[in-house]
């Protein structure tokens, strides 16, 4: 738009009789610049205007100005009170109608923010049952752990407390093929560990994982390094570098030796404390310890629950 050049006397007389300056700059361009009443007069025609409201550029450094004297009429003020009382009460109309918009958009807002919260609710609820899921099947599992190594223990002492078996040469009774079979197995049964035996080293790992809660990856490291230290040992036996651990090894402190538990759970599989050592003789290796050591820290790698239930992992 281009600026409109207006008078500026006329302008003065519009804005005393309460016409604001947006309106009364294009009804005074528009209608000529020739009087009041033909301002007022252009106004009341055009005050539904869509662009009525909007400030036109004007052009104030080149005023026109007029020495003709336009007296102002009662008429004229009573149409000028007539129209700010249109164009207010259209501002008021519009501003009702954005302040609807508004409240329309306050309540779609409220209404994505209730859903929002209501999926992360469900999504929640879904997570609970999941794990409440996973930590029944983790009962159940360990449940029948319990019972085999129950099983187990039977077996060992049956085993350990069973009578030698009669010289060939010696007449038997005649056997059913069930009871040879139950008595080969039997003999050839080794005693495993207790499930007390096994169950400590597992505490070991449950009481390193609760100390350092919320550090999941530096427990995995550790469980990860204990793992190495047993399955070397476990795999060369006779090399007596993977039967010695240096105490003030950097790397071993920060993963093992600060850990209490880390210590205790190389003490349980047979290590010793020899001056700036932690030292497994040969002679006091077990490898059916080392192994069942094994398992448990494999069970606590894989396993997302190890350390969640009181009961066996």
């Amino acid at each position: 738009m281009s600026s409109l050049k207006v008078n500026e006397k006329l302008l003065k007389e519009l804005e005393s009789m309460g016409i604001q300056q947006p309106h009364a700059i294009p009804a005074l361009y528009y209608s000529g610049n020739t009087s009041v009443e033909k301002a007022i007069s252009w106004l009341i025609h055009h005050d539904t205007d869509s662009d009525i409201d909007e400030m036109p550029l004007v052009d104030v450094d080149i005023p026109i100005e007029s020495t003709e004297s336009f007296p102002t009429t009662e008429e004229m003020r009573i149409t000028a009170e007539k129209l700010r009382k249109q164009m207010r009460k259209r501002k008021e109309e519009e501003e009702k109608k954005i302040e609807k918009e508004r409240e329309k958009e306050r309540i779609q807002a409220g209404k994505k923010l209730m859903e929002a919260k209501r999926i992360a609710e469900e999504a929640e609820r879904k997570r609970y049952l999941a794990l409440k899921k996973a930590e029944k099947e983790e009962e159940k599992k360990a449940r029948q752990k319990v019972l085999q190594k129950l099983e187990q223990d039977k077996l060992n002492r049956r085993s350990i407390h069973s009578i030698p078996s009669i010289p060939s040469e010696v007449h038997e009774p005649v056997r059913s093929s069930a009871t040879a079979v139950r008595e080969n197995k039997l003999q050839n049964l080794k005693p495993d560990y207790t499930t007390a035996k096994v169950d400590h080293l597992r505490e070991c790992l449950r009481s390193l994982k609760r100390n350092l809660q919320g550090e999941n990856a530096r427990v995995r490291r550790a469980f990860e390094t204990l793992l190495i230290y047993i399955g070397n040992v476990a795999k060369n036996p006779d090399d007596e570098r993977y039967r010695m651990i240096r105490l003030s090894n950097p790397v071993f402190q920060e993963r093992i030796g600060s850990l209490k538990d880390g210590v205790e759970f190389l003490e349980l599989c047979g290590f010793e404390r020899r001056g700036d050592f932690l030292y497994i003789p040969h002679k006091k290796i077990d490898t059916t310890l080392l192994n069942s050591a094994g398992y448990v820290l494999n069970s606590a790698l894989t396993n997302p629950f190890f350390g969640a239930l009181s009961t066996c992992d």
